[in-house]
């Protein structure tokens, strides 16, 4: 099983599903044996940003898990011999 961790993309387009920020989720980390499944997954398991209320509103919404142009699905693999942050997920009001 492999870990993959899943972001929305750096830069969204104005119209996207995570807009706005509450009842959403913005991270995940899945142990899955594949991308597609890890996708899946997250899809499956998110907040508004993904169904049907969020096909009715926005036009990029629906399946924010699944669209390789809305979120990022990276292999977690540790690296090097220094302690860092992995993920950080915060919002502030």
């Amino acid at each position: 099983m492999k870990i993959w961790i899943l972001s929305p993309v750096d830069k969204l387009p104005k119209d996207n599903p995570w807009e706005p920020w509450y009842d959403k989720a913005f991270g995940f980390i899945i142990a899955a044996p594949d991308e597609e499944t890890a996708r899946k997954l997250a899809n499956d398991n998110g907040g508004d940003e993904t169904g049907k209320i969020s096909r009715a509103i926005y036009r990029t919404g629906g399946d924010a898990w699944l669209d390789g142009n809305l979120s990022v699905c990276r292999e977690l693999v540790a690296e090097g011999d220094e302690a860092y942050v992995i993920m950080q997920d915060f919002a502030a009001a």
